[in-house]
């Protein structure tokens, strides 16, 4: 073996010991930032270091996704659609040592949606669906909350049906004339039937039929962030499932209170429901 078939050796072999040293979170590309409410603020921390403990980040009482990316670790901070514009700040712990970074959040207006239902029903509620909805608001709101630790997580989100995007995120949204809560996620428009597959890999965390969402399926994929598949026709996993990027949830219908046939599509962020299409940007950008 000669000299320069031995560097190149020791160079992959050396490569390769860097490649395995560096966390898999490590490897992930990042959503886009938007730090808007119902974005997604991203604050650089601290250089990744070999044998070191990963930072820690709390926004409020809530803990935040910490993911690397090219050298150095990242906050990936879901802004709830409720958040004031302004200075806000970030608890940090790194090596042992608690900080606080402040970030901003911009101020944004999202445009109206007027919605007609036909089935009164979904809009002025008698008294037991009202009871039934408040319980069920109770347990997403639990369910949101969700804190799952995961070393291997994926922020590369492939949009979950093929379809006509109909409904984007944070419309506010008026029912029959009455003001309700803005729309907290995507809509994808398909026909009943249509396959819905897993955004990301992860943990089934419950399945569902609610009264708002529909037959509906949680997805956790570790470190606060969920994502939910509403107003399914069928279901196909259960509470506890490991899927995979791409696998069948089940298909789509017109459960719960919808108009048509469609998908929605939410993702959560440390609590927050926050813009699905800012992961899919990070799609696009890998490729």
């Amino acid at each position: 073996m000669n000299i320069f078939s031995s560097l190149v050796l020791r160079t992959c072999f050396l490569s390769t010991l860097i490649l395995f040293a560096v966390p898999l979170s490590a490897q992930a590309s990042l959503p886009q930032a938007s730090s808007v409410p119902g974005g997604i603020a991203i604050i650089r921390l601290v250089k990744v270091a070999t044998n070191a403990q990963p930072p820690q980040a709390w926004l409020g009482d809530l803990p935040v996704l910490v993911t690397a990316d090219h050298g150095l670790w990242h906050a990936v901070v879901g802004l709830p659609l409720s958040m004031k514009p302004g200075r806000h700040e970030l608890i940090v712990e790194i090596h042992g040592v608690r900080k606080t970074r402040v970030f901003k959040v911009k101020s944004k207006r999202y445009p109206e949606q007027h919605i007609t239902l036909e089935d009164k029903g979904k809009v002025e509620l008698s008294p037991e669906n009202e009871a039934r909805a408040v319980r069920e608001i109770a347990t997403i709101k639990q369910l949101k909350l969700h804190w799952r630790e995961e070393k291997d997580i994926d922020l590369e989100f492939i949009l979950p049906a093929t379809g006509r995007l109909s409904g984007n995120f944070g419309l506010r949204r008026f029912f029959n004339g009455e003001p309700r809560s803005p729309h907290a996620g995507l809509d994808v428009a398909v026909a009943s039937g249509t396959p819905v597959n897993a955004s990301a890999h992860g943990i089934v965390l419950a399945v569902d039929d609610y009264f708002f969402n529909g037959k509906t399926v949680f997805v956790d994929h570790g470190n606060g962030l969920i994502t939910m598949y509403c107003h399914l026709d069928r279901i196909d996993v259960q509470t506890g499932n490991a899927v995979n990027q791409g696998q069948l949830l089940g298909l789509s219908g017109q459960t719960g209170r919808a108009t048509g046939p469609h998908l929605h599509w939410s993702v959560i962020l440390n609590g927050a429901m926050v813009n699905p299409q800012l992961f899919l940007a990070a799609n696009k950008r890998a490729k």
